[in-house]
């Protein structure tokens, strides 16, 4: 399929690594992507619960051009200055995902300077 991707010029593929964390416990197969990864010839992007050292870990080995932070985004509005900072994540909600609360969980997580770091 990634192979037959480039026919068409799709500038970018995005997938999800499959990934399960339970509890604390991450389950993962970090070499599961890289045979779409060789053969898809456009940016690929990678996506599917990574922390900052695995998200880097898999752009520097090559296993993806660019690594996607749906939640952990969301609940850090900030995460670039976190992660240049290396300063702590805050942990998402489930519960207030996908709700049409406009002022609780999408908006309301705190940006570092309103948490004092």
């Amino acid at each position: 399929m990634a192979q037959a991707l480039n026919e068409y010029g799709i500038a970018y593929c995005h997938v999800i690594e499959p990934r399960m964390k339970l509890g604390d416990r991450l389950f993962q197969a970090q070499e599961s992507l890289v045979p779409m990864r060789k053969a898809f010839k456009g940016t690929f992007i990678s996506a599917g619960g990574f922390t900052r050292e695995d998200g880097n870990r898999a752009v520097e080995e090559g296993r993806a051009d660019l690594v996607a932070y749906g939640r952990c985004l969301l609940a850090n509005p900030d995460l670039p200055r976190r992660f240049e900072l290396d300063a702590p994540l805050k942990k998402y909600d489930r519960a207030t995902l996908y709700t049409l609360d406009p002022v609780v969980g999408y908006t309301d997580y705190p940006f570092l300077e309103e948490t004092g770091l």
